[in-house]
């Protein structure tokens, strides 16, 4: 009776472990059927076939958590869903603003030429590329680190009328965003509406902060909510725009966010932090007016009325050439990257690069190499000191190459460099919120201001030469003798580089 009860047990047993082993080929089988259906995805999705193969890897090494990984990681998987009303918003409400912001095009452009020396094909492609005009009655000011840009900041603010319209990526608790909150309250109190955009990644206030906003007459959003950080991919998807506009006439724009860091000045600020802004008056104002009637109308889902009030068209008495250029997962195209990519072909003598993340594409270390290899002077100025250990590694990585071309590299070592900065040839000068990276020029909303003028280029390029009296350059030969596992550490962080 034993020995027969044991049979039983082992017949039940074989049934048990049999059943288990089909249930799991099934799953097996579902999670490579589902795999293959994102494959075909990806394959009709046209990528590069690197970033392609890449995914199809990950698919089928890793069936389930690959899918997983593409959901929260995915560049595409958002962009047809989060943002389609979004595009559908632009398109729409581009052809009501047609009238204040396409009022320069290619006959003022051919009236320029004397001015751009040489960059009319890197103005013409920003013009029929972002749609955004090239606009002459400007007044630019140079603005170099938090303690210039924001006592001017603060003082543009205090003259504000009609309204004040701020879009950032980091607004952080500190002396700064305190200061800025009684000044928003004061103004909101006298009648002037204000209005915020804040990155809900990179922002990082305090509920009472925004209560408090919120309660006093300012109006505050988030670009897009983040409820979910660890299992949502919309993260990734940031808008890193830094914008101040003031009564439609004054605006700042460049690196600088809200936050205590930025200010040297500030007690407690260990590391010094170098950094580029703009503030520009006059024509180009209303590009990013413009940018901004478009975000703020998709995140607060309330229509902003065109008005002379909004887009006013006084004279400024200078006459300063500025186009704006945007970029950001809902565009067609990489604008951005392509205004630096043909401010890089396009240089002639030299071109003078400032970038804290350098995570260069294909198409960006081609154009590097190639200006280099013809002579033309090009100097990268990037981090020695980071505040990502991670993305600095993988920047490494890309250097022996450039080196190797004839780039000069240079690693400040004052503190860190945050700026975003390109000179080229006498008059092209690019400031902004764009990295020369990846994520950049396919992730996030960017800005960047580009200015066709002989004062600020020569002002630009003497604080890039200033710079490089607190940087020590790198040579090809000591470059190449960094260990082994110094460069594999960097190459292992260079597979990451599509979305650090």
């Amino acid at each position: 009776m034993p020995l027969r009860h044991d049979f039983f047990c082992l017949i039940l047993l074989m049934n048990m472990t049999l059943h288990s082993i089909d249930i799991l080929s099934w799953i097996i089988t579902a999670s490579y059927v589902v795999s293959t259906v994102f494959a075909v995805i990806i394959i009709s999705q046209n990528r590069a076939p690197s970033k392609t193969i890449a995914y199809l890897l990950l698919f089928y090494s890793l069936p389930v958590l690959g899918i997983v990984i593409y959901a929260v990681a995915g560049e595409n998987y958002r962009k047809n869903k989060l943002y389609k009303r979004k595009f559908l918003q632009d398109n729409a409400q581009f052809n009501l603003y047609a009238s204040h912001l396409i009022r320069l095009s290619e006959d003022l452009l051919g009236q320029h030429l004397k001015e751009l020396k040489g960059s009319e094909q890197t103005a013409r492609l920003i013009l029929n590329d972002s749609r955004l005009p090239l606009s002459v009655n400007n007044r630019v000011e140079l603005l170099i680190n938090g303690e210039q840009k924001f006592e001017r900041m603060f003082a543009e603010l205090e003259k504000a009328q009609h309204h004040i319209h701020i879009e950032y990526y980091i607004i952080e608790n500190g002396v700064i965003a305190d200061r800025l909150l009684k000044l928003l309250v004061k103004k909101a109190a006298e009648g002037v509406a204000v209005k915020m955009i804040y990155d809900d990644f990179g922002t990082s206030l305090k509920n009472r902060y925004l209560r408090k906003l919120r309660t006093q007459g300012v109006k505050a959003f988030p670009f897009y909510r983040i409820l979910f950080p660890l299992v949502s991919n919309r993260h990734n998807y940031r808008d890193h725009r830094k914008m101040i506009i003031i009564d439609g006439r004054l605006a700042f724009t460049g690196g600088i966010n809200i936050s205590d860091r930025y200010d040297n000045n500030l007690p407690g600020n260990d590391l010094y932090w170098r950094d580029t802004h703009l503030l520009i008056e006059g024509d180009a104002v209303k590009p990013l007016q413009y940018l901004f009637f478009l975000n703020w109308n998709f995140c607060s889902d309330e229509e902003l009325p065109v008005s002379l009030d909004y887009f006013p068209s006084d004279k400024t008495g200078h006459n300063q050439l500025v186009q704006v250029i945007q970029s950001g997962p809902d565009s067609d195209r990489a604008s951005i990257m392509l205004s630096y990519f043909s401010a890089i072909v396009n240089a002639k003598k030299y071109v003078y690069i400032t970038t804290p993340y350098f995570i260069p594409n294909e198409s960006l270390r081609n154009a590097l190499r190639e200006a280099a290899l013809s002579k033309v002077e090009v100097r990268l100025l990037v981090p020695g000191v980071s505040d990502s250990r991670f993305v600095n590694l993988a920047a490494h990585s890309y250097y022996e190459e450039l080196l190797e071309a004839g780039v000069r590299i240079y690693l400040y070592q004052k503190g860190f460099v945050h700026a975003k900065t390109l000179v080229s040839d006498n008059t092209l000068s690019m400031v902004g919120s764009a990295n020369m990276d990846i994520r950049s020029f396919d992730l996030n909303f960017e800005l960047n201001a580009v200015v066709y003028d002989s004062l600020i280029h020569d002002q630009l390029k003497a604080v890039f030469l200033k710079d490089l009296e607190d940087s020590v350059e790198i040579t090809l030969a000591e470059w190449s003798q960094r260990s082994r596992v110094k460069k594999f550490c960097e190459s292992i962080c260079r597979l990451f580089s599509s979305v650090l």
